[in-house]
């Protein structure tokens, strides 16, 4: 397990190229995990952990919403908050080639283009937060304030 905790993910890179203080987790990747079950791997409370869910608008634009594991994105907030009639997730086959991410190792973090992205408002309350570290298997340890800086989030009501 050590050679994994050594290896860094583009997230990483991202994160080391503009100084910011992360901490890397790792448990043996199993794509079939929920968010819940990843909470419980890391010992955190599932508030503090959340998932990358990406969206595309009527209008054809795409988003990102960062919601807790234990939360469902409501679609209705997400239309509203990106100013679209309508939202839905895109397709699983859509998620690689639009963001470079594969299902269960999605980040905000580091994806291929830079889409509007919104994290949920509780994220800001934590001291520190996890968010995939765009691997499955891989998981990072950040203060809110700099996931929403690198990741351009805006802290919104959508769950």
């Amino acid at each position: 397990m050590a050679k994994i905790k050594d290896e860094k993910t583009n997230v990483c890179r991202v994160l080391d190229a503009k100084k910011i203080v992360y901490e890397l987790h790792t448990y043996a990747p199993d794509a079939t995990l929920s968010g819940e079950d990843i909470a419980d791997i890391l010992g955190e409370d599932p508030e503090r952990v959340f998932k990358t869910l990406v969206t595309q608008g009527k209008s054809g634009a795409y988003y990102v919403f960062v919601v807790p594991v234990k939360s469902e994105l409501d679609l209705k907030k997400a239309a509203k908050i990106s100013k679209e009639k309508s939202i839905n997730m895109i397709k699983q086959k859509e998620l690689l080639p639009l963001t470079g991410y594969v299902h269960g190792g999605c980040s905000p973090v580091g994806m291929k283009k830079q889409f509007p992205t919104f994290i949920h408002e509780t994220a800001p309350r934590y001291d520190r937060i996890f968010v995939s570290a765009g691997k499955v298997g891989f998981q990072i340890e950040l203060v809110p304030a700099d996931l929403i800086s690198v990741a351009g989030c805006t802290p919104a009501d959508i769950v």
